[in-house]
């Protein structure tokens, strides 16, 4: 029987993305810069969390990877931090953006008070957890952000099938139904804002999802 208890996908996945680390950080390296409507999401949600003015929680990236959408976020002007399963990750991570913050941790067990982020960014963070597991990542996100908070969840889209389980390059992941994961979150306190649903390009294979919600 195989194991899908939390600490065993944690656990493989950590040690999946650990053995591809290098190679991946030069993959993505700068794969924001031809992304226009990604990065438009990522804008937006950045003058949001900017709009809450002087006093505002910091932004954490969860599942932050090498770190360039932390870094991404820091030059929008959020004060932004990252967090990742793989200790490998975040050492290439330090090592590549030595002025921010990143730290080891699980997005469904954050070290973290009640509300002390202004936003959340998960990119594509979520895909490997399991659909049983998500909505306590989902309680934890709502845990960890102030009232009015905001969280911003790319993902890769099920095109109208139900949540499917596809071979990722580094690990199993899942797509799902937009409609799906926005009855999620609005289960777990938050409001959507915004979505943004955008085809593939030449070089991907599936629809990718973007959700942009406030903590009610």
């Amino acid at each position: 029987m195989t194991d899908l208890s939390p600490s065993s996908y944690l656990r493989a996945t950590a040690d999946a993305y650990d053995g591809i680390a290098i190679r991946y950080a030069n993959f993505v390296r700068d794969g924001l810069a031809p992304l226009h409507l990604d990065r438009s999401m990522l804008a937006a949600f950045a003058e949001f969390v900017r709009a809450a003015g002087a006093g505002a929680g910091a932004v954490a990236e969860l599942g932050c990877g090498p770190g360039q959408v932390t870094a991404h976020l820091r030059d929008l002007g959020l004060d932004a931090f990252g967090v990742d399963l793989s200790p490998v990750m975040i050492d290439l991570a330090r090592e590549a953006y030595p002025d921010l913050r990143f730290e080891v941790g699980s997005m469904d067990a954050l070290d973290l008070t009640d509300g002390e982020l202004s936003g959340i960014v998960s990119w594509y963070s979520v895909i490997h957890t399991p659909p049983e597991e998500l909505p306590a990542y989902f309680a934890e996100f709502g845990r960890v952000l102030a009232s009015g908070g905001h969280l911003l969840l790319a993902f890769f889209e099920s095109e109208g099938d139900p949540v499917t389980a596809f071979d990722h390059k580094v690990a199993t992941a899942y797509r799902w139904p937009i409609d799906d994961l926005a009855t999620l979150a609005r289960e777990a306190g938050f409001t959507e804002v915004g979505r943004m649903l955008r085809e593939p390009r030449e070089e991907e294979r599936h629809r990718r999802g973007h959700l942009f919600m406030r903590r009610r």
